[in-house]
């Protein structure tokens, strides 16, 4: 009788121990922080990180005024870092993604006078001034001051001052297609897009994959109406 409760106590001691040991490595667990999450790198995205620069800003545009608003704001990160950091413009990078509706103001002034009447109907966009389809694209033009969110800075302007655009080749696939339904072929009209992007513009997989990725790359998202 005795040895049997001996060999009670000593298993009872035992499941304490493994009890516990268990117990022990499910709280160590616990208190092992998860790996930080780390996103994949891909070439697309490589141009992104080759702009040099001390800070880094993606403006996202989306709607007519959107782009217009995109070009006011580049001038302001230039103007403001200038006047209350003392920094020269080739410490702020600065990336403006055109997307959506916003899409067809980074075509030239060719593309505009080929097909602005029908970019115009599909944006829902006209001249502030003449109330009809623009044949230029009106963000490249100082002569509108209030009148147009930009505030009279030029696509021009900000290129100089070292901005960059991101064009949505998806958005761009769509209006070569709704063009090419008035007569055409909306691969060659696609080609001819492509070929005609206002200055410093890098075509992207889409819009909305270019404000993710600029994200991952260090760039804090400025957006527009």
């Amino acid at each position: 009788m005795h040895d049997m409760q001996k060999r009670r106590s000593i298993m009872s001691g035992l499941g304490a121990t493994i009890a516990a040991f268990a117990l022990g490595s499910k709280t160590a667990a616990a208190q092992t922080p998860a790996a930080r999450f780390q996103p994949v790198r891909h070439q697309q995205d490589a141009w992104l990180d080759a702009i040099a620069g001390k800070h880094r800003t993606f403006i996202d545009a989306s709607t007519p005024r959107g782009a217009g608003e995109a070009m006011l704001y580049a001038n302001n990160l230039y103007e403001a870092n200038k006047s209350g950091y003392s920094m020269p413009e080739n410490d702020i990078v600065v990336v403006a993604c055109l997307r959506h509706f916003a899409t067809p103001f980074a075509y030239s002034n060719a593309i505009w006078a080929k097909y602005g009447k029908a970019m115009s109907t599909l944006i829902e966009f006209a001249d502030p001034k003449t109330k009809q389809a623009p044949s230029t694209n009106l963000l490249n033009s100082a002569a509108y001051g209030m009148t147009l969110p930009n505030l009279g800075n030029t696509i021009d302007a900000v290129v100089k001052r070292g901005t960059r655009f991101a064009v949505c080749d998806m958005a761009t696939h769509f209006f070569a297609g709704q063009l090419a339904m008035s007569g055409g072929n909306a691969d060659a009209i696609y080609k001819e897009l492509v070929a005609n992007l206002i200055p410093n513009s890098h075509m992207v997989a889409a819009g909305v994959v270019a404000v993710n990725r600029a994200q991952e790359y260090g760039y804090t998202l400025l957006t527009t109406l």
